[in-house]
């Protein structure tokens, strides 16, 4: 049991097909108490079940753009649970029409919001839990490929995650004077549904399975043991990381 009595909070179910849930179900079958948040009542009743499923000790509401939501969360889990040992954010998003055509495009306000929620989100985070954070404690995020290369339709989201990366490493300096530890894992492409909204996301997929070294897609259950290593005292000298966990796709030239 490598996470055997640990805290951990998921941000970022939203359905049994989520990388999250992928990761929620790897800890749960290593010892973790797991706490989930939603975002608006649509996703909570999807979640209950999931919650239930997984043994989950708390199911809270965030819209993580909202710093007295953030503020909210922290007290309801300093109340349950008196501190977090993992936390993991996998939220992002951008607004459809940002996820097409030319990113010369993108919106100002368009721009913004995908930065505020899929990054920015990060940073308020660790920054409401910090006091909560065990000194050993583990945060991770998700990432992608076109953090770092353009894909096509990609675009604001792009932006965004190579954003979110770097915050990793800013982080990395600011909590790992607690001994707590921030990694990013660039996971490949998965059928979720926040992918539905990326054009070619089939196209994609085909691709990895032909040129990726290991000729296949990655599953949740994939990110899910990444996440595990992270979370886990084995990674206790890794901080400021961006894992891949993409079947080596990411290695390959033209």
């Amino acid at each position: 049991m490598l996470l055997n009595g640990k805290r951990a909070l998921i941000l970022g179910v939203v359905n049994e097909r989520s990388i999250a849930y992928g990761i929620a179900r790897q800890f749960r079958d290593h010892g973790a108490r797991l706490g989930f948040t939603y975002a608006a009542d649509p996703i909570k009743k999807r979640l209950e079940p999931i919650c239930a499923e997984l043994g989950g000790e708390l199911l809270a509401p965030c819209n993580v753009t909202a710093d007295e939501e953030i503020a909210t969360l922290v007290e309801t889990v300093e109340k349950r649970w008196g501190g977090v040992d993992v936390l993991v954010h996998s939220i992002a998003y951008a607004n459809r029409e940002d996820l097409k055509g030319r990113f010369i495009d993108t919106s100002r306000d368009g721009f913004a919001l995908a930065l505020d929620v899929s990054a920015f989100s990060l940073v308020a985070l660790c920054k409401a839990f910090e006091p909560l954070l065990a000194p050993d404690a583990s945060v991770m995020t998700l990432s992608y490929y076109g953090a770092g290369k353009v894909v096509a339709n990609y675009n604001a989201m792009g932006v965004a995650k190579a954003a979110l990366e770097c915050c990793v490493r800013y982080l990395a300096v600011d909590l790992g004077a607690r001994g707590v530890r921030i990694n990013a894992i660039s996971a490949g492409p998965v059928k979720t549904m926040a992918a539905t909204a990326i054009g070619g996301f089939k196209t994609i997929l085909s691709r990895i399975e032909e040129h990726a070294p290991l000729r296949r897609n990655i599953t949740i259950e994939d990110v899910g043991k990444a996440a595990l290593y992270l979370a886990s005292d084995l990674s206790h000298g890794t901080t400021g990381e961006c894992l891949f966990v993409d079947s080596g796709y990411n290695i390959m030239g033209v």
